[in-house]
């Protein structure tokens, strides 16, 4: 009696576990990041990463205050509009007020982004001001990155802001490092153990 119930019980498992597989209809398929350790591969990396990153075209909208800055010398915004807590200004100084889905033509015109904006108020990510090694480790970070995974870091390479950096309107210069480059630096960082250069 006891291997009768126990053989309806496992046929009656069996079919609940296939009817369950066979409803997920889902056709998303996440890759698979692999991740090998190398450190030297990763610090090398991210040395190249950095330039970008402190370079004008990024900085500026990762300032250390609420005030993003402007210009190659990274000066405190003319208007001194303020992050706001969504990160997209306050009142009636919001960015899209001068900042529009394109460029607007002509020398140094404010650059333009359908999302333009600074981080927000909750997760500020500052670049501004931060070494190699603490950039390194407040990008990993989940709780200063604004809860990035792997995954979801080496997609912001292709983020439409970040991509912008390399279409900043006449008169601005580019990051040190073309997008293609800077996006193979990323994901080397980040595949090869995502290390942080020494303080």
């Amino acid at each position: 009696m006891k291997k009768r119930s126990l053989a309806v019980i496992g046929t009656l498992l069996i079919m609940v576990g296939i009817m369950a597989f066979s409803l997920n209809t889902s056709k998303t398929i996440v890759p698979l990041v692999v991740v090998k350790k190398d450190s030297l591969a990763s610090v090398a990396a991210f040395k190249q990463v950095y330039t970008v990153l402190m370079s004008a075209r990024c900085m500026n909208c990762h300032p250390s205050g609420d005030v993003p800055l402007q210009g190659d010398d990274s000066h405190l915004h003319a208007m001194l509009p303020k992050r706001g807590v969504e990160g997209k200004g306050l009142y009636a100084m919001k960015c899209s007020n001068c900042h529009q889905p394109t460029n607007i033509a002509g020398l140094n015109k404010p650059p333009g982004n359908p999302n333009w904006h600074l981080p927000p108020a909750n997760m500020k990510m500052v670049f501004q001001g931060r070494t190699p090694n603490q950039l390194a480790k407040q990008l990993v970070n989940p709780k200063t990155n604004g809860n990035k995974t792997l995954q979801q870091l080496i997609a912001h390479a292709d983020d439409g802001l970040v991509k912008a950096g390399w279409n900043p309107g006449e008169g601005r210069t580019l990051p040190p490092l073309s997008h293609a480059a800077f996006k193979k630096a990323w994901i080397t960082w980040l595949k090869n153990g995502a290390y942080a250069p020494a303080k």
